[in-house]
């Protein structure tokens, strides 16, 4: 089985203000605006580096929406940033009206999402913006899984003529994918081939999804893992050529088992190829206090899970 190497734990809202700054440097049409939360974002370089660019709002997301959707009409490409609760679930009637009703291009990227927040709890982690975000017609939808990818997506974004939101964490996690990647919207990426289940995987759940693919290798169970970076669109074909291989799939992801990466990825099957489904997601709840690791073991977001989950679906599928 290919293996994967950690090049050093990175927090992907770093790569997230890695793409930013690098933007600043090639795109003269980038500006940034934030909500108060400028460290927090890591979007310090770009501010220092081109003061006349970046917008401090304040603590005023929706206002920061609003701005943000004007600024398009003169041709700038607005980056927001604060953390996800703050991105999507307070200012969302604003993204809804000012923002997907036009088509404006604006980039909403989001910080701290899942239960990864950790000890700032349950009213600062949010486990339902893909559901919200994905459901606004014309929004791209991006979930990426490490520093590398989170930094190639920000600045593919910028490319992408259309509103998007950004999905990132706050913990340092696993970096292990390259470094030079192209990163393609809407396109999945296959990280390890197997022929008795797919594991789709998704955000900070992918790490966890290599993990567990190691721990069925020595079970005998030969697991396929796919990162869906990108919620919507969704890359129905390679969701579909792999479950037509293996015949039984997990989905997996630090969000509601209601509406997110899972949902969409039974929607597909439902249409095309009915198929076993197990969830790895939390279930209908929201989160509390807690660091990082213990909250995704509280909620079964980790590899033992992953396991646990496919484990059951194989014997559905037999």
């Amino acid at each position: 089985m290919k293996t994967y190497t950690d090049s050093g734990k990175k927090d992907t809202r770093s790569g997230f203000g890695a793409g930013l700054t690098e933007l600043g440097k090639t795109n003269p049409d980038v500006v940034a605006l934030c909500a108060d939360l400028t460290g927090s974002l890591k979007m310090d370089e770009f501010k220092e580096n081109h003061p006349e660019r970046f917008f401090q709002v304040g603590i005023a997301e929706a206002n920061m929406m609003g701005i943000a959707a004007g600024m398009t009409i003169g041709g700038k490409i607005p980056f927001t940033g604060t953390f996800a609760n703050f991105s999507t679930g307070r200012v969302y009637d604003q993204i809804r009206q000012s923002i997907a009703y036009s088509g404006k291009n604006v980039k909403i990227c989001a910080s701290h999402a899942g239960v990864t927040l950790g000890e700032d709890g349950a009213t600062h982690q949010i486990l339902e913006d893909l559901g919200l975000m994905k459901m606004l017609p014309g929004m791209t939808v991006i979930n990426t899984c490490d520093y590398n990818q989170t930094k190639a997506a920000t600045i593919a974004i910028a490319e992408h003529n259309g509103p998007v939101y950004l999905r990132f964490g706050r913990p340092k996690v696993p970096n292990f994918t390259p470094e030079d990647q192209t990163f393609e919207i809407g396109k999945a990426v296959s990280l390890q081939e197997g022929t008795d289940v797919s594991i789709i995987a998704t955000g900070h759940l992918v790490w966890e999804a290599l993990e567990a693919a190691k721990t069925l290798n020595d079970q005998g169970i030969q697991a396929e893992v796919i990162n869906i970076h990108t919620i919507k669109p969704l890359d129905a074909d390679a969701i579909l050529k792999s479950v037509r291989k293996t015949g039984c799939v997990v989905t997996a992801e630090e969000h509601n088992y209601y509406g997110g990466l899972g949902e969409s990825v039974a929607r597909v099957l439902a249409q095309h190829e009915p198929t076993p489904q197990e969830f790895v997601a939390t279930q209908d709840t929201f989160g509390e206090s807690g660091t990082p690791e213990q909250l995704m073991d509280k909620y079964g977001l980790n590899a033992t899970a992953i396991v646990k989950a496919t484990q059951k679906v194989i014997k559905r599928k037999s």
